[in-house]
């Protein structure tokens, strides 16, 4: 199944994110703009307004939906859920376990709603997309940017006081994202979408090396940016969850797995045994996805049954403050 894009609203499977040494390059994301809790920027925070379009297995969107978990904003903000496998016109909604068809633009494809917010538009179509139903339109598809508004500009809306960017560490965590974005929450797809040895090498390596890193950092430290849990985690959290099942195999980043590391692998349970954060993982579309969809890697499409991982098994954490 050959991956598409959109270019001046047409759909097309004749392009490449690959530049001339085989080293795979994310196409930016298009739509920035912001909700904000007074209005300011056109796009008010209130309840019932918004809708979130996600992918389960996509770890980008799972960002997103961790975070209307644990801000409380389930009720506040919409959700429908892709299929888990990708279609011929790309992410497709369906009644599949697991899937929320679209209940608002009561759309077939993903595609549909990129093109009423621009009918010329050029990108690719991805999760998450936070959708105006007031203004019709996408506000924002950049991960990043959708978490730091549901859990910044909805906090009066949200039916949790759980601060994940609280003012003393703002200037940490906005570090810590950016560190760990490249080398290893990209890292994963520059390792496993590179067409050259060299390409795939150099991103390989500079992945191991900075699960390392921070594989020294949680040694002294329950969480990324200290002793509570904040936006950085769940930045890395949904790599990680990922790590074993799929980019393991699948993307080749076989050095190590998550469980061989001892406290990232501590700290990856530590984190899904948060129930709000459990109730969003779901590997059964987390590796149909990318085993069915990228035939390009697994033409077969065939889904391996193993490896068989206990993130419930009990995590050693609470040595560290809470």
């Amino acid at each position: 199944m050959a991956l598409g894009m959109m270019v001046e609203g047409k759909w097309t499977t004749d392009w490449t994110e690959r530049d001339e040494k085989g080293q795979f390059n994310r196409m930016p994301t298009h739509f920035r703009d912001r909700v904000t809790a007074d209005g300011s920027s056109g796009f008010k925070a209130e309840a019932g307004r918004y809708h979130l379009y996600i992918s389960l297995a996509c770890p980008w969107a799972h960002r997103t939906l961790i975070m209307r978990q644990l801000k409380g904003l389930d009720e506040a903000i919409g959700l429908s859920i892709v299929d888990a496998v990708l279609s011929d016109k790309g992410w497709i909604f369906s009644e599949a376990p697991g899937a929320i068809p679209d209940s608002v633009n009561h759309a077939e494809y993903l595609q549909e709603i990129y093109l009423k917010a621009d009918p010329k538009y050029t990108g690719r179509i991805t999760v998450p997309v936070l959708w105006d139903k007031e203004k019709q339109t996408i506000v924002n598809n950049e991960s990043r940017e959708i978490i730091r508004m549901f859990d910044v500009e909805f906090d009066a809306i949200a039916q949790s006081e759980l601060d994940l960017y609280p003012a003393d560490l703002r200037e940490t965590i906005d570090q810590t994202i950016d560190a760990i974005y490249m080398p290893i929450n990209n890292g994963v797809y520059r390792s496993g979408f590179a067409t050259t040895q060299a390409a795939y090498e150099e991103a390989v390596t500079d992945l191991f090396e900075n699960l390392d890193r921070w594989e020294s950092v949680l040694s002294s430290q329950r969480y990324l940016c200290g002793d509570q849990l904040t936006e950085a985690d769940i930045c890395l959290f949904t790599t990680l969850l990922r790590f074993d099942s799929v980019y393991h195999g699948h993307f080749k980043c076989n050095l190590k797995r998550i469980v061989d590391y001892p406290n990232l692998w501590n700290y990856l349970k530590d984190l899904y045994q948060h129930p709000p954060i459990k109730e969003t993982c779901n590997l059964d579309h987390i590796k149909r996805h990318y085993y069915m969809s990228q035939t390009q890697i697994n033409p077969n499409r065939i889904v391996p049954k193993g490896p068989i991982i206990n993130f419930e098994e009990k995590h050693d954490r609470d040595g560290f403050a809470a």
